[in-house]
């Protein structure tokens, strides 16, 4: 019975231990794929996806303008996935470039270089791998001018906004802007394979909206840019100025738009949309700018411009007008 008893007791622990060890084992492998994902997510964030969402609402719109219909769907995934690798590059060497600043913003402590979870060697070899992928990619499915432009549009970015502009002058984002235009011309020229007049006023369109919907943001974190010193013009200037400067943009975006109507005989359409959506535009931005000239008059004490409203406008704004772009070329009126 002592024998049975001990056996048993072995047999127990025995058990107990083979339990134990796959319990380690399993609590490793999950710790190993949770690991996993959260540098898989590091990746991802390195290519600031929401605002990759916004370069590509400019990109496939622009495809069925150029195709006066129905494009390739074929050559509309290829040519999104090469922009999301082109985009995603800029916005790594961009986080790479300026992981310096970035810990001491608010708005960016929380990014991977910022938090650790990836070394800057690793990111920088992540940047250069993209955009040489990119480059590939855009050579092989589309044509040799779309990679150009592609590459030029990484450049601009990251040499002459983030490298040049962003730290020395308040007009940086006007200028630096200039690199998320060049998503409207490579959906174009991935299509044609060539450029015209329609592309370049929706390139003209995108760099006149890019200050009036930047420069909102720039005021709601203007304490980070002052930390930082980084020129913002939100950062620099007061909301009464600021103001100003968001409507006279606004009112030119709404005028670059109308002219694309004689310039790609836009229909009813597009042309209704680039009034109706236009107009609510420049509505909010003539908001936010009387709401900042009373709050400094003293008339409304405590009031806020809230300029986050006209930033969540102006992608709405956008998103909606280039909707309307792919909308137009499919209707007989």
């Amino acid at each position: 019975m002592a024998e049975e008893r001990s056996g048993g007791y072995a047999l127990s622990t025995s058990s107990r231990s083979e339990q134990a060890s796959t319990e380690a084992e399993l609590g490793t492998s999950r710790a190993g794929k949770r690991g996993i994902r959260r540098t898989l997510a590091a990746y991802v964030a390195l290519t600031k996806p929401r605002v990759l969402e916004l370069l590509l609402v400019s990109t496939v719109p622009v495809m069925f303008l150029a195709a006066d219909g129905l494009p390739n769907l074929w050559l509309v995934l290829v040519t999104v996935i090469g922009g999301a690798m082109s985009a995603g590059s800029a916005a790594s060497f961009n986080m790479y470039i300026d992981r310096d600043i970035d810990k001491k913003m608010k708005r960016t402590k929380n990014r991977p270089l910022v938090t650790g979870e990836i070394t800057p060697r690793a990111a920088l070899i992540f940047s250069w791998a993209l955009a040489a992928i990119q480059a590939v990619w855009f050579l092989v499915f589309t044509n040799v001018l779309t990679t150009v432009l592609s590459c030029v549009a990484i450049f601009f970015y990251v040499v002459v906004y983030t490298i040049i502009l962003k730290r020395r002058t308040e007009q940086n984002i006007v200028w630096g802007g200039i690199a998320g235009c060049f998503p409207v011309l490579i959906g174009w020229t991935a299509v044609t394979n060539s450029l015209d007049w329609a592309p370049f006023v929706l390139f003209v369109l995108v760099f006149l909206w890019t200050p009036p919907h930047y420069w909102p943001l720039s005021m709601k974190y203007a304490g980070d840019y002052d930390e930082t010193d980084v020129p913002m013009l939100g950062a620099t200037r007061s909301g009464q100025q600021v103001g100003l400067q968001v409507v006279l943009y606004a009112w030119a975006t709404l005028a670059c738009s109308l002219l694309l109507i004689p310039v790609a005989d836009m229909g009813i359409v597009y042309t209704a949309s680039a009034l109706v959506f236009g107009g609510w535009f420049i509505y909010e931005s003539h908001r936010m700018y009387n709401m900042s000239v009373r709050a400094k008059a003293g008339v409304e004490k405590g009031s806020e411009a809230r300029p986050m409203r006209v930033f969540h406008a102006s992608i709405t704004y956008l998103t909606l007008v280039f909707l309307a772009v792919a909308i137009d070329p499919l209707l007989p009126f």
